[in-house]
C-alpha cells in the first residue's frame, strides 16, 4: 500500500444557498428568472474550485431558509456560501448560520459592473440590490454571535472570485486540520521546552487526532520490506536526487528500506503528517531507524504528508497548512545572520520539502549528524528563489495556539555544503532587527518555510479557525 497523496486528500465541502425576498416575485415577474440565472452562474463558478459543492437551491422566505438550514446542517459542510441576489431579510439566513455549525461567507455579486441608469426600472434595479441587505446581515450576525464575512463584486469579477477562492481554500485547510490524523513517534528532544506539545491542545485548538506511535511500529514494518521494494525506492531516489560522492551505498540502501517502511506506516495509520525523534545509543536498531528517516521523510513531505524531525508536532502542522495552500512548507530554523548581504540564513538538517527546491535536491553522506546520534544520508537544497512566507504555530501561556507569519524573499548567494537545507531570506530590513521581532512573536525555534505570499490566505484561515494571527513585518 502506498502513502496517500494530495490527489486523494479530503476535499472541502461547500454548502451553497441563494436567495431573495419573495415579496418581489409577483410585483416584478421578470426578476426571479433573472436572479435564478445569476444563481446558476454562481453554482457553475463554485464547481470550478477543488471542492465538493452542496447546492440547496434558491430561498424566498424564512420558512424556506429553515428548510435549507436543516439540509446544510445534515450535509456537515466546511463552509456555507450565501448568495444575496437582491434584498432579503436576516431571518432567511440567520437560521442557516446558526444551525449549520460551519463558517458562513456571504457573497454579493451583481449582474454586471454597473446599472444602465437610463433604461432600468425598479425590477431591473432590484437585480443589483444584493448590497442592500449586507449591513442588515452583519448587524444580525453580530447580535446572535455568528462571525460575519463577505465578498462583494459582480458575477464575472475575477477579483471577487479570487477572494471567494481564498475563503474556500482556507476552509479546505481548516477541514484538513479538523479531520486530520497526525503521527507523533518517539520522544521529545531532551531540553526543547518550546517543542513540547500538549496533545489535548492540538485537538482543542485545531481538531483532528494525534496518533501516538512507537519506533517499534516502524521497526516491524522495515523488517518486512523486501529487496525488490528497496530497489524500486533506490530507483526513485536516483531520479529525484543528485547524489554526492560522499554517499555510502550501504547507508543509501538502508535509508531506502526505512523509506518503504515509512510509506507503510503512514498508510497503515492513515496519517496526514508525522513528527518524530529518537535519541538511540551505540548504533542499536532504533538509533539506526531514526538516522535513516531523512530520505523517506523528505519523499513523504514532497507527496503531501509533511514529516518533521525533533518531535516537532506543531511545525509538522504548520507544514501541513502551507502544503494544503499549495505553497510547500519545509522544516526550518535560524542558522546565521548575514549582515553584509542583509539576509537571514535559515534551514535545517534532516528532511526538507523537495517539491519547493530551487534546484535538484542533493543527497549528501554524513559520518555524523550534528546534535543527533547516528550517520547516513541527508538532504541539501535551498527553497525556490522568490517570495516566501514563514509560518509557525506558537502557543500562549493559557494553551491557545496562534499562527505566526512573516513574508520575505529567498535570494541567491553562497550556501553551506553540509547536508542541510539552507535558504537566504531577505526581509527588507536589518537581519538583526527582524530576528528580534520574529523571536518576540512567541514562535518556537522551528517553523515552515513556504513559497509565495501567504498572508491573505492565513488571514482567512485565522478567521475561520478563531486562531490569532501574528504578522511580523519588515
Amino acid at each position: 500500500m502506498n502513502a496517500r497523496t494530495p490527489a486523494v486528500a479530503r476535499k472541502p465541502k461547500i454548502g451553497l444557498v441563494a436567495g431573495g425576498l419573495g415579496a418581489y416575485w409577483p410585483q416584478f415577474p421578470d426578476l426571479l428568472p433573472q436572479l435564478r440565472r445569476s444563481a446558476e452562474r454562481v453554482t457553475e463558478r463554485m464547481r470550478e474550485f477543488d471542492a465538493e459543492v452542496v447546492d440547496v437551491g434558491f430561498i424566498s422566505d424564512a420558512q424556506e431558509g429553515a428548510v435549507a438550514a436543516e439540509k446544510l446542517r445534515a450535509a456537515d459542510c466546511d463552509l456555507i456560501v450565501g448568495f444575496l441576489t437582491t434584498y432579503m431579510t436576516a431571518t432567511m439566513l440567520v437560521p442557516i448560520a446558526q444551525r449549520s455549525g460551519a463558517p458562513v461567507l456571504l457573497i454579493n455579486l451583481q449582474p454586471t459592473e454597473a446599472m444602465d441608469h437610463a433604461s432600468f426600472d425598479t425590477g431591473a434595479w432590484l437585480a443589483y440590490c444584493g448590497a442592500c441587505p449586507l449591513p442588515e446581515m452583519a448587524n444580525a450576525f453580530e447580535r446572535v454571535g455568528v462571525p460575519f464575512r463577505s465578498v462583494s463584486g459582480y458575477l464575472e469579477d475575477q477579483r471577487a472570485w479570487d477572494r471567494i477562492g481564498r475563503w474556500i481554500r482556507a476552509a479546505g485547510v481548516r477541514s484538513v486540520l479538523r479531520h486530520g490524523r497526525h503521527g507523533l513517534m518517539g520522544h521529545l528532544y531532551p531540553g526543547m521546552y518550546d517543542v513540547s506539545t500538549d496533545l489535548t491542545m492540538v485537538t482543542g485548538n485545531l481538531g483532528g487526532h494525534v496518533e501516538v506511535l512507537e519506533f517499534d511500529d516502524l521497526r516491524v514494518r522495515v523488517q518486512q520490506v523486501k529487496d525488490d521494494e528497496v530497489e524500486a525506492k533506490l530507483a526513485e531516489t536516483r531520479e529525484v536526487f543528485e547524489l554526492a560522492d560522499s554517499v555510502v551505498e550501504e547507508d543509501l540502501a538502508w535509508a531506502a528500506r526505512v523509506s518503504v517502511g515509512l510509506d507503510r506506516l503512514v498508510a497503515d495509520f492513515d496519517l496526514d503528517s508525522l513528527a518524530y525523534y529518537h535519541r538511540g545509543l551505540d548504533g542499536e536498531i532504533h538509533e539506526k531507524l531514526g538516522a535513516g528517516m531523512i530520505l523517506g521523510s523528505s519523499l513523504l513531505t514532497a507527496r503531501g504528508v509533511p514529516a518533521a524531525g525533533e518531535y516537532e508536532l506543531r511545525t509538522s502542522l504548520a507544514m501541513l497548512i502551507c502544503d494544503r495552500f499549495g505553497a510547500g512548507g519545509s522544516f526550518t530554523e535560524l542558522q546565521a545572520l548575514n549582515f553584509r548581504d542583509a539576509v537571514v540564513e535559515m534551514g535545517h538538517d534532516g528532511p526538507g520539502h523537495l517539491a519547493i527546491s530551487e534546484r535538484k535536491p542533493l543527497l549528501r553522506g554524513l559520518g555524523v549528524y550534528h546534535g543527533k546520534r547516528g550517520w547516513g544520508v541527508s538532504v541539501e537544497f535551498d527553497v525556490r528563489h522568490g517570495p516566501v512566507t514563514l509560518v509557525g504555530l506558537g502557543q500562549t501561556r493559557d494553551g491557545r495556539y496562534k499562527i505566526v507569519a512573516s513574508e520575505g524573499e529567498v535570494v541567491g548567494g553562497p550556501l553551506l555544503q553540509i547536508g542541510n537545507t539552507t535558504s537566504r531570506v531577505d526581509f527588507g530590513c536589518d537581519p538583526g532587527e527582524w530576528t528580534d521581532a520574529w523571536s518576540a512573536s512567541g514562535v518556537a525555534h522551528h517553523w515552515a518555510l513556504a513559497t509565495g505570499r501567504l498572508l491573505p490566505e492565513l488571514r482567512a484561515l485565522a478567521d475561520l479557525t478563531g486562531l490569532e494571527l501574528v504578522e511580523v513585518a519588515a
